[in-house]
């Protein structure tokens, strides 16, 4: 399996904004709030910060050449750490190890402080993290949760040599 993490381009938001739609979809099982349109759609992400801001950054992720999710984060800056700010993989790729894969690749492409969110209510995603990150830092991480309950993982991803 050949999984590929690319840099999305400006001409290539559209695509990004389609697969969004199954990502936002996904999220309507745990906030209510979430509603579809009078066309059919979620709402659109501002996605400008992606394309005028050198720390914010989009990827698709590929398998064997086929669209399979998106990852944006947040690089660090001065005074902020990495974050992921939205995490996709589609549901037939899911529980092949390509998450896990994806993850681990996109914290080396940055290391340093990084700080992980996960809605209070995505059980699956708070589960995701903590085994990623744990792998990723051999356990060396500290999860708080905020005033919403959401998990919050906070680490340091070491340079490779």
């Amino acid at each position: 399996m050949d999984i590929q993490i690319q840099a999305v381009s400006k001409e290539e938001e559209d695509v990004l904004h389609n697969l969004m739609q199954f990502y936002i979809y996904e999220f309507t099982k745990y906030m209510s709030s979430i509603t579809i349109k009078e066309n059919g759609r979620f709402g659109r992400f501002n996605l400008d910060v992606y394309w005028t801001d050198r720390n914010h950054h989009a990827y698709f992720v590929k398998v064997d050449g086929l669209l399979a999710g998106f990852v944006l984060l947040q690089s660090q800056s001065d005074k902020e750490p990495n974050s992921i700010e939205e995490f996709f993989i589609m549901r037939g790729y899911e529980g092949k190890g390509i998450g896990s894969r994806v993850a681990e690749e996109i914290f080396s492409m940055f290391p340093g402080r990084w700080y992980v969110q996960q809605s209070e209510k995505n059980e699956r995603a708070r589960a995701f993290w903590r085994n990623i990150i744990s792998k990723c830092t051999k356990g060396n991480y500290e999860e708080r949760f905020d005033e919403r309950n959401c998990s919050i993982q906070e680490f340091t991803i070491e340079e490779s040599k």
